[in-house]
């Protein structure tokens, strides 16, 4: 059995200059045993407008250790599952495959660990004539190798919290709320 029973992770990576393509996922791993995986069981239905799939690199091809994705905005349009389907899916799928390649993710336990992964894709995307889908892409597998790690090393630690308690606030803040 895992001994990696339930970390958690977040990463945000913005877009380039002009792009609706900022990548903010959010990150669950644990035993498929334990509470991330009964998790994993209990998202394999589906919710009205929050799609719930299996991260493939491509067909026929399901990443290792399992992966769930959901999203974290509604859905509400075909093109909108296309890119979270296609793009986005390739990106995560191969975030997570390279985890386990630079020892992030543990080889030896892939059938034993599970990941759920909260993904953010803007809705603007889908209706965007001039989508960058490489920028989208990047986005996306850098935050989500980042969010991996940092739920890996426990990371921000909570001396970290601390010691940045009155230094960093939520972007949602600024000018609201004084330290």
């Amino acid at each position: 059995m895992s001994e990696i029973w339930f970390r958690t992770g977040e990463a945000t990576v913005l877009a380039t200059e002009g792009q609706a393509t900022d990548a903010m996922p959010e990150v669950l791993i644990g035993s498929v045993k334990g509470p991330a995986g009964h998790a994993f069981a209990a998202m394999m239905g589906q919710a009205v407008g929050h799609t719930r799939m299996f991260v493939i690199r491509d067909l026929n091809q399901l990443v290792r250790p399992a992966t769930m994705m959901t999203t974290k905005v509604t859905i509400d349009s075909a093109a909108y599952v296309e890119l979270l389907g296609g793009v986005v899916q390739g990106a995560i799928g191969d975030a997570v495959l390279d985890c386990v390649i630079d020892g992030v993710l543990p080889k030896g336990e892939v059938d034993d660990i599970c990941l759920i992964i909260m993904v953010w894709l803007d809705p603007r995307c889908a209706s965007d004539p001039n989508l960058d889908k490489v920028d989208l892409y990047r986005t996306n597998y850098e935050a989500t190798k980042l969010a991996i790690a940092r739920a890996m090393k426990g990371e921000p630690t909570i001396d970290e919290l601390i010691a940045n308690r009155k230094t960093v606030k939520h972007y949602a803040l600024d000018g609201i709320v004084e330290y």
